[in-house]
C-alpha cells in the first residue's frame, strides 16, 4: 500500500490487516520504536485538528520519526501558493509520508500524482476521513469481536461527512449493517447504491442498533440553513438521555469529535456508560501507527 487515500476501493483483507496491525501495536508486540528511525513524517493541516494531528504525532514518535508539524499560519499559503507548490517543496525537504488535511476534496490524491513520497490521507473536505473510519471499526472489533451482522447507526449531517463516508465503506466490508439518518435535507442521494440503509426517523431505527455514531453539525461547510435551528435538531435527531434509555443493554455510542454538547449528543450520553469516545481516541494512536508502518516500509 503506497498510500492511504481512502476506504472506498479497499477490501476486506486489507482493512483487517491494518486493525490487525493496530491491535499488535495496542498490546505492545514486537518493538516497532526503530522502524522510522531517522525519517521524518509531516503532517500537513491545512485544516484545524486536535485529534488527527496529535495521534498521528505520537504514531510517528512511536515509530522512531521525527515530526514536521506544519498549518497554513506563518506560511506561504497567505502569500498565495497553492497546493502543489507548498506540498513539492515540503516533500524536497526529504519526508518519508505525507499527512495532508485540506477543505478540498481529492486534495491529497492530487497531491499523490506528484510526489514520490507515500501520501496518507487525514481528512479531505467532504469527501473521506480513512483513518478515523479504520479507528472506528477498531473500537466496535474490539468489542465484539467482529462486525458481521452487527447494525451500526449513524446519525447526522451525513451531507457534509467524510466520516459518514468512510465509515459506510469500511464497516459494509466488515460485514456490518449501516444505517444513515438524518433530516431529508442532510442525507445525499445514491447512498443506497453503496449499501446504506437510509431514513430520517430516528426514533424507529434506534431500538435495532448495536452502536449509535453521531456525527457533528458542520455549520462551517454549509453555505444554507438545511435545518430551522440547533434546538430544533437536537429535538428531532439529538441523543438525549430519553434516547439513550431505548438503546439496546450493551449498545456502543461512538463520536469522532469534536462535540457539540447539548446539540447532536447530550452530555450525559457522551459521558454514560454506553459511550467509547475516549476509547476511540486512544486507539486512534495504535491505528495510525499501523497505517505509518504499512505505507511508508
Amino acid at each position: 500500500m503506497k498510500h492511504l487515500l481512502g476506504i472506498e476501493g479497499l477490501g476486506r483483507a486489507d482493512i483487517e490487516s491494518l486493525l490487525g496491525r493496530a491491535e499488535a501495536h495496542l498490546h505492545g508486540g514486537p518493538d516497532a520504536s526503530h522502524l522510522l528511525r531517522g525519517k521524518v513524517v509531516a503532517n500537513l493541516f491545512f485544516e484545524d485538528s486536535t485529534r488527527t494531528r496529535t495521534s498521528f504525532e505520537m504514531a510517528a514518535h512511536a515509530l522512531g520519526a521525527e515530526v514536521l508539524n506544519w498549518t497554513t499560519a506563518g506560511s506561504s499559503v497567505s502569500k498565495g501558493e497553492t497546493l502543489l507548490d507548498t506540498v513539492r517543496n515540503i516533500e524536497a525537504t526529504g519526508p518519508v509520508a505525507l499527512v495532508i488535511r485540506h477543505r478540498s476534496s481529492g486534495a491529497p490524491h492530487l497531491a499523490a500524482r506528484h510526489v514520490r513520497c507515500a501520501v496518507i490521507n487525514a481528512g479531505d473536505g467532504t469527501h473521506e476521513h480513512p483513518s478515523q473510519a479504520l479507528l472506528d471499526a477498531f473500537t466496535l472489533r474490539r468489542r465484539w469481536g467482529g462486525l458481521d451482522g452487527r447494525t451500526v447507526l449513524i446519525i447526522g449531517d451525513i451531507l457534509h461527512s467524510r466520516v459518514a463516508r468512510s465509515n459506510l465503506h469500511c464497516l459494509k466490508a466488515l460485514g456490518a449493517r449501516v444505517v444513515l439518518c438524518g433530516p431529508p435535507t442532510l442525507l445525499p442521494s445514491g447512498l443506497e447504491s453503496l449499501g446504506a440503509e437510509v431514513t430520517w426517523r430516528l426514533d424507529d431505527v434506534l431500538p435495532q442498533a448495536d452502536a449509535v455514531m453521531c456525527l457533528r453539525v458542520q455549520s462551517e461547510r454549509q453555505s444554507e440553513s438545511f435545518f430551522p435551528s440547533s434546538r430544533e435538531f437536537s429535538r428531532l435527531f439529538g441523543l438525549n438521555a430519553a434516547r439513550a434509555e431505548r438503546l439496546k443493554p450493551g449498545a456502543l455510542v461512538l463520536h469522532p469529535g469534536p462535540m457539540n454538547r447539548g446539540v447532536e449528543i447530550a452530555p450525559s450520553v457522551a459521558d454514560g456508560p454506553h459511550s467509547v469516545i475516549l476509547e476511540q481516541v486512544a486507539h486512534g494512536v495504535a491505528v495510525r501507527r499501523a497505517i505509518l508502518e504499512e505505507v511508508c516500509r
